[in-house]
């Protein structure tokens, strides 16, 4: 089994986070949100997984030198092969799986980074294909898929009447990747395009078409990165799921002077705490100083240095110095605010 990772969007929704770390390598409860995902999608398929395929776009578009290195430790830390493409251009859905065809083939699963999710069923291997999806209160904000008898019979995007609450979440399982692959390639050679994108939900009518059969994988939380407000919600969902695991996600060699942690918490190496009150819903990471400050409901990236806050829905990135009384904040790395 292959898992394919489109991840090439240069993520301008969570600016200014994402001027300096592509956004599916935003670490959330101190691991990059690419790196859950690849982990749950493992933990659906029960199967060994045999190739991790990064798709990503090029260092002019804001990809860091080291993006390369830090996906392909994350497939080795999975047990397998990891390979990175690079999408130079953005032309679609479609073109971006083109663009890592030569991993494109057999059993596979593409799922686009921009979110995470948690599921308790096991994906039918038997099947053509899966498809993704969470019941949503207002499905006109997404695509959507339509059942007949347990089986895909429609995708619809964005219905403007009511047709089905089953939202496509971004991740697909395909039994023959190679069709795929040969559909997508018959798009381009005949530049098939809607809205100048070469678009995968026109693979999938055509293979749905020829007789294939997609079914459902219903999942029971999807949880979005795509903007601060939801980032720091998807980062308080992930630490209750950690929690509720039995999971400390506290490093043992936190210093705590006067402080106090109320779990669920995401706490990493080397940090100091210092007079300072911090939870729940919490992640801060390594190597950062917490003092005279209480936090709740924030995520705090590596190396910050914190005084005098108090902070609630919070989103602070790498390398920050805060001194302030500020509340809901959002800033980026390397930035100080300091009196």
């Amino acid at each position: 089994m292959k898992i394919i990772v489109p991840m090439a969007g240069i993520g301008s929704r969570l600016r200014p986070h994402t001027l300096t770390v592509p956004k599916p390598l935003t670490v959330i409860a101190g691991k990059p949100i690419v790196q859950r995902l690849v982990e749950d999608i493992a933990a659906v398929i029960d199967e060994k997984i045999d190739e991790i395929a990064f798709i990503i776009g090029p260092a002019k578009k804001g990809f860091p030198a080291d993006t390369s290195a830090r996906l392909l430790q994350i497939a080795d830390e999975l047990g397998a092969k990891g390979t990175v493409y690079i999408q130079d251009e953005a032309l679609g859905t479609a073109h971006a799986l083109y663009c890592a065809k030569d991993s494109l083939s057999g059993p596979c699963v593409v799922a686009y980074a921009d979110t995470l999710f948690k599921a308790d069923f096991k994906l039918d291997t038997k099947a053509d294909g899966a498809i993704w999806v969470k019941k949503v209160a207002d499905p006109s904000a997404f695509g959507v898929v339509k059942l007949e008898n347990g089986v895909i019979k429609d995708f619809i995007e964005k219905p403007k009447d009511f047709v089905s609450d089953l939202a496509i979440i971004g991740i697909y399982y395909f039994k023959d990747g190679d069709k795929v692959r040969d559909e997508i390639q018959y798009l381009i050679d005949n530049n098939l395009r809607e809205n100048n994108e070469y678009q995968l939900t026109n693979v999938l009518e055509t293979l749905k078409r020829d007789g294939a059969k997609f079914v459902p994988g219903t999942v029971a939380t999807w949880m979005d990165c795509g903007k601060k407000d939801p980032t720091v919600d998807t980062n308080k969902q992930v630490l209750e799921f950690e929690f509720k695991a039995g999971n400390n996600l506290v490093s043992a060699d936190v210093v705590l002077e006067n402080s106090e942690i109320i779990q669920p918490c995401y706490v990493g190496k080397n940090v100091l705490l210092k007079n300072a009150k911090i939870g729940p819903y919490v992640s801060i990471g390594e190597n950062s100083v917490v003092e005279n400050t209480t936090i709740i409901n924030s995520l705090i990236q590596t190396n910050v240095v914190i005084s005098n806050a108090k902070l609630d829905n919070a989103m602070i990135g790498n390398h920050v110095k805060y001194d302030g009384n500020f509340t809901s904040v959002s800033i980026g790395d390397y930035t100080e605010l300091t009196s």
